[in-house]
């Protein structure tokens, strides 16, 4: 075992070498993709940022994409990747699925927008009920909406102010939920009574103090905080994996104790499935046998398209009528998206292909961490069907006090090395995960791992990792 202060240097010295080979990543980087630096800089002049999303943008600037078809994706430069970002998850159906095309061509011809209700919309509350395990569903458009209104739906049911959310979990950039997204060390407080950090300015501080914090995986914690705020906490909303800080597994019988809890102290128990819902069959809650009172679904259950769900207990539900509780939006069930919704979850999200994306998914996390171990660089891999991430420097990640431990300069390094090679490995940023979607194969899995190898066999220049390893 190495002395800390020997451990220090090794660990410096061998990501000063890393940086070297980010800079000469990033010089490649622009040399092929010219194009994609001049819109950007055009673009900085019309948009704040330069993007639409401030999660879009990397370093040196984001990628400007001119099409896509199945796996793959081009941008304006002519290059083309392999991709495993699909739309940060939405796009299980991976791009232009041959069957959605098909149907949405013509979808479009019969109208766009009708600002009445459907036939279509009724067949797709039914599918979604069984498949989901709810009594009763109200479409929206964005999983913001969605959580949104979820929350406001808990208030009004409860007669309660408060929430609980898990420090690290993202559920969307309305106020009530934009409190300890990304803490920094320094404002995070106490880890097991975090400090309610507010994410962006413009956040009333009024909101915020109505929203409470608490540790992912710890239950005690969390028990603990409820318990002093005892008949004061509406609902207590999580992702049932978080997938803001790479991809966290909820440790066993963490979350059924948050469904005792909440049955104890009266309060609604919220899943975030916006992401999850597309990752399993029936989403995180079929998955881990845990039933929420409200589940939030979006994403990918639309194949692409802008669809959001909020669906739960009948009891809770019914009090969304007029003049007592607000629910409405212009495009909420607009027959474009209800159509889409109809034919991915019908025809192509089927039980058989989650079963064989699954496969597929555990080849992808068992090959990631085989090919980190090999190499012996610190870096923990997690997953669970369709999905994963890869965080480096660090051995486990349980919530978001880990997470904050990722050697990020790492993670880019990796990131745009892979994509110079043609793969878009993840989402863009250490805290996102991969998505293998129904049109990625055996073989686009090997090219993905492939490509890993060759990455880290540039980042392992010298013995220095094995060092490493050997000093944590």
């Amino acid at each position: 075992m190495l002395g800390r202060s020997k451990y220090i240097c090794v660990y410096l010295i061998f990501f000063m070498e890393t940086k070297e080979i980010h800079e000469k990543e990033v010089e490649v980087f622009k040399q092929r993709t010219r194009k994609s630096r001049e819109i950007f800089e055009s673009n900085k002049l019309l948009v704040p940022y330069g993007v639409h999303s401030n999660y879009r943008l990397i370093d040196p600037y984001p990628l400007f994409v001119k099409r896509a078809q199945g796996s793959k994706i081009w941008d304006v430069d002519g290059n083309s990747y392999l991709d495993f970002n699909m739309g940060f998850g939405a796009l299980v159906t991976g791009h232009a699925h041959p069957v959605l095309v098909e149907e949405m061509s013509k979808a479009l011809a019969e109208g766009t927008l009708y600002g009445f209700e459907t036939e279509e919309a009724f067949k797709l509350a039914k599918l979604i009920t069984e498949r989901f395990g709810l009594d009763m569903v109200r479409f929206s458009t964005t999983g913001l909406e969605a959580t949104m209104h979820a929350i406001r739906i808990a208030r009004a049911f409860t007669s309660r102010e408060k929430i609980l959310k898990f420090e690290g979990c993202y559920h969307g950039s309305h106020d009530s939920v934009l409190v300890s997204v990304k803490p920094t060390l320094d404002k995070a407080g106490d880890q097991k009574l975090p400090n309610q950090v507010p994410a962006s300015k413009g956040v009333p501080e009024s909101v915020v103090s109505n929203t409470l914090v608490a540790p992912f995986n710890d239950l005690q914690s969390t028990e603990n905080i409820l318990r002093k705020n005892s008949g004061k906490v509406a609902a207590v909303i999580l992702e049932p994996i978080p997938m803001n800080m790479g991809f966290v597994l909820p440790e066993h019988g963490f979350l059924e104790g948050l469904r005792k809890l909440c049955d104890e102290e009266g309060c609604v128990l919220i899943f975030d499935e916006v992401k999850t819902s597309g990752k399993f069959y029936r989403g995180a809650a079929g998955k881990f046998n845990v039933k929420p009172d409200l589940m939030v679904l979006g994403k990918a259950i639309a194949g692409g398209h802008p669809l959001s769900v909020i669906g739960g207990k009948r009891e809770i539900m019914e009090n969304i009528v007029p003049g007592k509780l607000a629910h409405a939006g212009t495009f909420n069930s607009n027959p474009l998206s209800v159509k889409a919704g109809l034919i991915t979850l019908s025809k192509i999200l089927t039980q058989e292909a989650y079963s064989y994306l699954e496969k597929l998914g555990d080849e992808l996390g068992k090959g990631y961490s085989d090919i980190l171990n090999d190499s012996r660089i610190p870096a923990v891999v997690n997953w669970m069907g369709l999905s994963g991430a890869v965080s480096f420097g660090i051995r486990s990640v349980k919530n978001w006090r880990d997470f904050l431990n990722t050697n990020v300069g790492a993670w880019w390094t990796y990131y745009i090395s892979m994509l110079n090679r043609g793969v878009i490995p993840c989402g863009t940023g250490p805290d996102e995960q991969w998505t293998i979607s129904v049109q990625h194969g055996k073989e686009e899995l090997q090219q993905h791992l492939e490509t890993l190898k060759e990455v880290v066999g540039n980042l392992k220049k010298t013995k220095l990792t094995m060092e490493i390893v050997e000093a944590i």
